[in-house]
């Protein structure tokens, strides 16, 4: 599929997580079978484009492309103006946050709270697309509330302003991510519009995705939460929806040396002093569920030296090999929504 003039292999995508879904992590993702990754939403407030958090969200330094920046924010002029910012710095797509439901976000009327304000909701996407010449994405949610889903409305309107894709998730702002995600608005949106329609929202398995690109007839799926237990669900999604049988079991001595590369680059981004905090973070998940993985996690949360957690992963893997060549999951490797909610909090007062 294009998203205007810009390829995009596959129809796995992964979801722009903010605090999560970093340059090491994407590429990790792409390693793995993501098609398109969609870098960590960030803020289009000039006032905070040279802090470090910023600047690491905007690199993307030895990323494979498509190379698409997601934003943040109410102004269409600051909006406008931080897009043609990040298309001078390489970005070939440019998407706008109207999906996320974090309340910090979303008290600064942005996110899906601008989805109460149609007018606004316009006048940005207008001065958006009029602002670059490389294409602009839409992301959002169903609608306000689950009385007001006017998702179908907004992605007319911003189908006629010159938005070149649309991801929707299958919730309303008021849902947060509580309870499950319904996917009839994202087939009445795919009906009425001609331009890629992304399906999103708690697909965590080849046979969800598969059901629900057949329920919603969308162009792609976006999985978000499920990649960061198991980044390798991309792999498996692409492989189930093209011969329509689940993949082989993902070898340990496969993805080793991806994991472990993973996280030097992890450090690099983040140097040492907040390369190993959120590190720890990004371990839990990958541990999630294993068997040694709570050892694990007790280990990596005893250190803030990156040698240290990068020997405990390097050591919990060759472990897990020499007992299986194939991971052992002994738990509930899935993310409530109340871990959720806490790192949306998390994530977003790092913007």
């Amino acid at each position: 599929m294009k998203i205007g003039t810009v390829e995009v292999p596959g129809r796995v995508f992964a979801a722009p997580m903010a605090g999560i879904a970093d340059r090491p992590l994407r590429r990790l993702w792409r390693s793995l079978g993501a098609g398109y990754a969609v870098g960590e939403m960030t803020t289009a407030d000039p006032r905070l484009r040279d802090s470090a958090k910023t600047t690491r969200r905007l690199t993307c330094d030895g990323e494979d492309g498509p190379i698409a920046v997601q934003l943040a924010g109410a102004d269409p002029a600051a909006l406008a103006e931080a897009a043609r910012y990040c298309v001078d710095l390489g970005a070939q797509v440019i998407d706008i946050n109207m999906g996320c439901p974090a309340k910090k976000v979303c008290n600064a009327a942005s996110g899906s709270a601008l989805l109460r304000d149609e007018a606004l909701v316009a006048r940005i996407i207008e001065s958006v697309v009029a602002a670059v010449a490389v294409p602009v994405s839409l992301k959002l949610r169903t609608g306000w509330a689950p009385q007001n889903r006017n998702a179908p409305r907004i992605c007319r309107m911003a189908e006629s302003a010159g938005v070149q894709m649309l991801t929707l998730h299958g919730r309303t702002r008021a849902c947060g991510f509580r309870g499950t995600a319904e996917y009839d608005t994202i087939a009445e949106v795919k009906s009425l519009v001609r331009i890629p329609v992304i399906a999103n929202g708690d697909i965590d398995s080849p046979q969800k995705a598969w059901a629900v690109l057949e329920h919603t007839k969308a162009d792609a799926v976006m999985i978000g939460r499920a990649a960061q237990a198991r980044p390798w669900i991309f792999r498996e999604v692409e492989h189930f929806l093209e011969h329509g049988t689940a993949m082989a079991p993902i070898r340990i001595e496969e993805v080793r040396p991806l994991l472990l590369r993973h996280l030097d680059e992890h450090f690099g981004h983040y140097g040492d002093f907040i390369g190993a905090r959120s590190a720890r973070k990004r371990i839990h998940f990958l541990a999630r569920g294993l068997r040694g993985g709570a050892q694990l996690c007790e280990r990596v949360n005893q250190t803030e030296d990156c040698a240290e957690q990068r020997r405990a992963l390097e050591y919990f893997l060759s472990e897990a090999a020499a007992r299986s060549p194939f991971f052992e999951y002994i738990g509930d490797m899935s993310v409530t929504p109340a871990q959720d909610d806490a790192h949306d909090g998390a994530n977003n007062a790092q913007s």
